[in-house]
């Protein structure tokens, strides 16, 4: 059968037949647990920070609307069910002076002039992507009540045969990826989220590739994030670190800074 196939066709069969006795929550679980140990298992679950450091691009309309160097600090905290159980820090430019910054008491763009609370649309964004990126799911998010696990089957995904797998928590809130199925990773992410504005939903999709070890751990050093099929965000690091024992000054306003007014 290998050598009648294309490989990528010989894995989707594999896939196919492997399963069929499964049901599609066991698939989806099963699916979903591969993934963790491709991902450094034990390792991964211990990781307890992450430093990210590249070239950020955001886009605007499918156009490159600026770029910068960009580092990205990340702390896990204990999982709290229906919280976001992390810190996270984003430095722009060289100097890394000035960024965001969101915690669990609020979040604030930091620049020369002080800090300035964000609007509440942006930090709710910032909670809800969180809450429902795959990565976050698998470090703090598996035993949480609720979480369900539901195959939709093996497909092939730009050229390569991947497993489909929604994932619903106890608020109803799914998000669906795909995961390799040669290398068990996730290769995309699917979720809807309402727009408050026009009341309708937006779709967003990240894609992950260039996985490289990271003390242990694999990790996509290129992050591509769409909206409604539009590209709004590129991310290539030049470096990934992980377990870097980020202290608590970095995720929490200085007590000299002065805070801004939060816009209107």
């Amino acid at each position: 059968m290998s050598r009648s196939l294309p490989v990528s066709l010989f894995f989707l069969a594999c896939a196919t037949l492997a399963a069929g006795a499964e049901t599609a929550q066991q698939r989806g679980k099963r699916v979903v647990y591969e993934a963790l140990d491709a991902l450094g298992g034990k390792q991964y679950l211990a990781m307890e920070d992450r430093v990210e450091s590249g070239r950020a691009y955001s886009f605007y309309r499918g156009e490159i609307e600026g770029l910068s160097i960009a580092t990205i600090y990340t702390r896990y905290l204990v999982p709290t069910p229906g919280k976001v159980s992390a810190r996270e820090r984003e430095n722009f430019d060289k100097d890394q002076k000035y960024g965001v910054l969101f915690n669990e008491s609020g979040a604030w763009e930091i620049t020369y002039r002080g800090a300035r609370p964000l609007d509440s649309k942006r930090i709710d964004a910032f909670r809800d992507g969180t809450l429902r990126n795959v990565f976050y799911i698998l470090r703090e998010r598996l035993g949480e009540p609720g979480l369900d696990f539901y195959s939709q089957g093996a497909d092939m995904y730009e050229n390569r045969p991947v497993e489909i797998v929604d994932i619903t928590d106890a608020s109803n809130l799914t998000t669906t990826v795909y995961f390799s199925a040669l290398d068990k990773l996730p290769v995309r992410q699917i979720f809807k989220r309402r727009n408050p504005e026009y009341k309708d939903f937006d779709t967003e999709e990240t894609i992950f590739a260039k996985y490289r070890d990271v003390g242990g751990v694999k990790w996509p050093y290129s992050i591509r994030r769409y909206r409604n099929r539009e590209k709004i965000f590129e991310m290539y690091s030049d470096s990934v670190h992980i377990n870097r024992n980020l202290t608590d000054d970095l995720f929490t306003l200085p007590g000299n800074i002065k805070i801004l007014p939060a816009p209107k």
